[in-house]
């Protein structure tokens, strides 16, 4: 079965990608580092059990495991479907922050990263709903992380906003998918690159505390992402209206802004920053998801 999916699958157009696979991938390769020996064997131990998700999606590390929910809710057979909602949270931007805001029946990021947390911890289910769920944390909070992914105006996260960039094909680009690769990647691997190797104890020590319990942490997390659509991801854009909510007139195909070399450098550090954050963060919620007397034997 999933040998004759496989051909389907590549010919599939890709879907929107939080962060892209360049950033996914490396938000697990910091969380990684930062894990305790004993939750990487704990980690090793599930992905054993990924052929009984029965997906063609690679899931053979973590790495993997930070973009295999993009790439399952892709597949032919739509069986992770129900899933799609889960990646992002369209907070206004308009409006005070409200983290209940846009999550139907818990069907947002933030309300789904301490649930499948928890699925992960429950050492009573099988190993495979253990390892969907660990995959699913660990895109989740990669997603909640990425500004356009809880800030909104209206345009479904900046995908309804034209935006022209460098000389990429303008007709196809929108405002999302630039954070989301172009412009992450850029942000990423300029000099100097962020690694797992460049963030520092006063670091993960800043960026973890807060409440001690996981809701309490992503609704902070949560409003720190928020914030950066507020302030830069939309606000910097040259040549585009800066109403609020952006009127329907100028999400149409004829309305676009443009990413300068300003707006570059603006968004720059604050998505180099979400994404050392990311990786921290999930190295957190991993470890203490995996943290109990049964995991040490």
């Amino acid at each position: 079965m999933i040998r004759l999916l496989l051909p389907v699958l590549l010919l599939l157009p890709a879907p929107a990608l939080a962060w892209g696979g360049y950033a996914h991938r490396l938000t697990a390769s910091i969380a990684d580092a930062q894990l305790s020996p004993s939750a990487r064997r704990e980690i090793r131990a599930l992905l054993r059990a990924a052929p009984a998700l029965n997906t063609p999606c690679p899931l053979a590390s973590i790495e993997d495991a930070s973009v295999w929910p993009d790439c399952v809710r892709a597949l032919p057979d739509g069986r992770f479907g129900f899933s799609a909602p889960w990646h992002y949270q369209n907070i206004s931007v308009c409006d005070a922050f409200d983290i209940n805001a846009k999550c139907p029946n818990g069907d947002c990021v933030t309300a789904q990263i301490p649930r499948q947390q928890a699925i992960l911890a429950n050492r009573s289910l099988p190993a495979h709903e253990r390892l969907q769920a660990l995959a699913f944390l660990v895109h989740f909070v990669g997603d909640m992380h990425q500004p356009l992914h809880l800030g909104d105006k209206s345009d479904l996260g900046g995908n309804q906003v034209r935006a022209d960039y460098g000389v990429k094909a303008p007709d196809r680009m929108n405002l999302h998918r630039i954070w989301d690769g172009e412009l992450a990647e850029r942000a990423l691997t300029e000099p100097p690159a962020i690694t797992p190797a460049s963030i520092t104890a006063a670091q993960r020590r800043e960026w973890t505390g807060g409440p001690p319990d996981t809701a309490g942490k992503v609704a902070i997390w949560a409003q720190e992402a928020w914030a950066i659509s507020r302030t830069i991801a939309y606000p910097e854009l040259q040549d585009y209206p800066d109403t609020c909510p952006i009127p329907p007139e100028s999400r149409s195909r004829n309305a676009r802004g443009k990413v300068t070399s300003a707006y570059i450098s603006a968004a720059t550090p604050p998505l180099r920053d979400q994404v050392a954050k990311a990786g921290t963060r999930i190295a957190l919620l991993v470890e203490a998801a995996l943290a109990s007397p049964a995991r040490t034997r």
